[in-house]
């Protein structure tokens, strides 16, 4: 029995330290599996850099234009009368004098015909008092007549003279009337769409015209003035300085070919914009500029010379404050307030906050922060080459890295 004993206790011993054991490495399994190597930290960003530079920038003046015709001539019908014939097609070139449309004449060539008869018989009434008076006036001073005879005889003539020349003017009236039964251009220019048909009743009271006629070689274009502007204009002009071409951007992006010319401005300032009204003039030889038209009117009213100069996709408009990020001593970004000036192609004018060499962060900007320290590379470097890189490239190629 005794030996049983022991045999029952030294099983359970056995049990015990194996429990143990277990326990412990348990412990140590769960020790180590809660222990985490720290991540290591990320890479410094990517950016892509550029240096501030200085060069000589052209300021431009640019202002929205409306385009009009030199002269805009409105044709209306100056008698009344039932339109018969229209003798231009709409839209094409027309010149002075050229008949475009035709009032029935025949009223008015009636009206002609007895004018001239009654100026007829106003001429044959005055030349028998004319003849009369002749024949009295010797006898007058011989005292063959009266003296009543000789004024009866002068106001004869007198009334029949006045007869005569109302007569002539009435016929000039009636002849003035069928000229203008046939309309006519006053000017050279474009003639626009027919406001009234064949068969319509035209006439002065009309409350349509019948066309418009527009002299569009050269073309005006009209623009607006700030005072300003239009003083710094004026002290160009008492410098000498000559007339500053204009350039004209059509709605499409395209710049038209042929520059133009301020050629007067508006005896006004606009008290309520502030702005006087200046017209320029512009070659249209082919006629393509039309009046309503509207386009951009470029001028280059200087250059500034030294100026700095970075890409405008540098700057960041932050809540009103044009700010860029530059990359200082040990890579660290550093992010400036800037005053900035005129755009000048893809590049924009930095007046005050930073200088030149600087280097400042073109592409990738959004993942900067004052402080944050990048991986600066040169700006352009994974962007498609210019024409001009691509060809430099091509003729001398960079080696290709070592196999390892």
């Amino acid at each position: 029995m005794p030996s049983v004993k022991r045999l029952a206790g030294s099983r359970i011993y056995i049990h015990g330290s194996l429990i143990m054991a277990m326990g412990v490495f348990l412990a140590m399994f769960a020790g180590s599996c809660g222990k985490k190597e720290a991540p290591p930290p990320p890479p410094p960003p990517n950016v892509e850099v550029v240096n501030v530079v200085q060069k000589d920038v052209p300021i431009y003046g640019e202002w929205v234009g409306s385009l009009d015709g030199l002269v805009n001539a409105t044709i209306r019908a100056q008698v009344t009368g039932y339109l018969i014939k229209q003798n231009y097609k709409e839209g094409d070139l027309v010149k002075k004098g050229q008949v475009l449309f035709e009032i029935d004449p025949r009223t008015f060539q009636a009206a002609l015909d007895q004018a001239r008869a009654t100026l007829t018989q106003a001429e044959a009434r005055h030349t028998t008092a004319n003849a009369n008076l002749v024949r009295i006036r010797p006898l007058a001073q011989k005292n063959a007549v009266s003296q009543k005879d000789l004024d009866d005889a002068v106001g004869a003539e007198e009334t029949s003279r006045a007869s005569a020349q109302a007569a002539k003017a009435a016929m000039d009236k009636a002849q003035l009337e069928l000229d203008f039964t046939r309309i006519t251009s006053p000017v050279d220019g474009i003639a626009g769409i027919a406001k009234a048909q064949i068969g319509n009743l035209v006439g002065p009271g009309s409350a349509e015209e019948l066309t418009a006629v527009s002299t569009i070689d050269p073309i005006k274009c009209y623009v607006s003035l700030s005072e300003q502007e239009y003083l710094r204009a004026g002290e160009r002009k008492a410098s000498k300085a000559g007339k500053v071409p204009l350039e004209l951007i059509l709605s499409d992006g395209t710049t038209y070919p042929h520059k133009g010319a301020i050629a007067f401005a508006d005896r006004e300032v606009d008290v309520r914009t502030g702005t006087i009204r200046v017209a320029a003039l512009f070659p249209n030889p082919q006629n393509l500029l039309r009046p309503g038209m509207f386009g951009r009117v470029r001028a280059k009213m200087e250059v500034r010379t030294g100026a700095l100069v970075v890409p405008q996709r540098a700057v960041s408009d932050v809540q009103g404050k044009n700010l860029v990020a530059v990359v200082g001593a040990g890579n660290k970004i550093t992010i400036k307030p800037v005053k900035v000036g005129e755009a000048y192609g893809q590049l924009r004018v930095i007046h005050e906050g930073l200088q030149t060499g600087e280097q400042v962060v073109a592409e990738g900007i959004q993942k900067v922060r004052d402080g944050l320290v990048v991986n600066p590379k040169p700006f352009g470097e994974g962007v498609p080459a210019q024409p001009e890189a691509a060809a430099k490239a091509e003729a001398h190629p960079q080696p290709e890295p070592k196999k390892r």
